[in-house]
């Protein structure tokens, strides 16, 4: 839910420094929620198992949100640091950013001095060079001026290109994806999960879990489709509790079910 995402602080982390707070690209607060009520979830069978009792959970997506503040919440409360939104640069390090590129965008990260050397001796990028920018400390205090000049080397080479002289260099970078590219990446492509429906014929595709597991691969990585409202009621009222069809009438009468 989108207030969530603002009452939680993730979208004053969000955005240019200069501009307004973002929404994320991702639900969070409902995907987190979730991911914390799996483990949960699990913690309560295990307990179970080990001494016969019950857990009671409670999970929250404002508090599950907030978890996720750790470095923020830390710098603020423990240090009294302003943490706030800042675009696309790091904290710390410079230059982090996004790039343009002839065809597209490029995530650079360089993370120490010796990798700001090896930069230096890329084609292009040697106009870099300047005594004030040989520590971090330096490039941090003048990052917006020295990430314009970045991006004016940038801009000469492709992304592929780009990609290619900084990764033989040691320097990281990324090609900024689309979710169609993403799709289509070699670690993505065969991981896909479907479900088709069997009563219409339809299939519709679903993000691949973030682990796999041997029962995954077992079903060729398709699922059941979703099941509609009341889809088993007979078969688990009446198969599995016993309830009488009579019982099942009575229930959808009172519209109970």
């Amino acid at each position: 839910m989108c207030h969530k995402r603002s009452r939680g602080g993730l979208m004053e982390l969000t955005g240019d420094k200069s501009g307004p707070p973002y929404v994320l690209g991702v639900p969070l607060p409902d995907m987190g929620a979730s991911e914390h009520g799996y483990g949960l979830i699990m913690k309560a069978l295990y307990k179970k198992a080990m001494t016969k009792e019950g857990s009671r959970i409670d999970v929250s997506m404002f508090q599950s949100t907030v978890s996720w503040l750790s470095v923020p919440i830390n710098q603020t409360k423990s240090f009294g640091k302003k943490i706030t939104r800042r675009g696309n640069t790091h904290e710390f390090f410079a230059p982090v950013s996004v790039y343009k590129t002839k065809d597209g965008y490029v995530y650079i990260a360089v993370g120490n001095d010796i990798q700001w050397e090896r930069m230096l001796k890329i084609e292009g990028f040697g106009k870099l060079e300047n005594p004030a920018y040989v520590k971090n400390e330096g490039r941090i205090k003048d990052v917006e001026n020295l990430n314009g000049v970045i991006e004016g080397c940038t801009k000469n080479y492709s992304t592929e290109e780009l990609t290619a002289l900084f990764t033989n260099a040691t320097i990281p970078i990324s090609k900024v994806n689309s979710i169609e590219e993403v799709i289509e990446d070699p670690y993505v492509k065969g991981e896909i999960l479907s479900s088709t429906d069997e009563k219409t014929g339809a299939t519709i595709y679903l993000a691949p879990p973030p682990f796999t597991t041997s029962y995954i691969k077992s079903l060729g990585r398709k699922v059941k489709f979703p099941p509609r409202f009341g889809e088993h009621n007979e078969e688990i009222y009446s198969k599995i509790l016993g309830y009488s069809k009579e019982n099942l009438e009575e229930l959808k009468t009172k519209g109970i079910i």
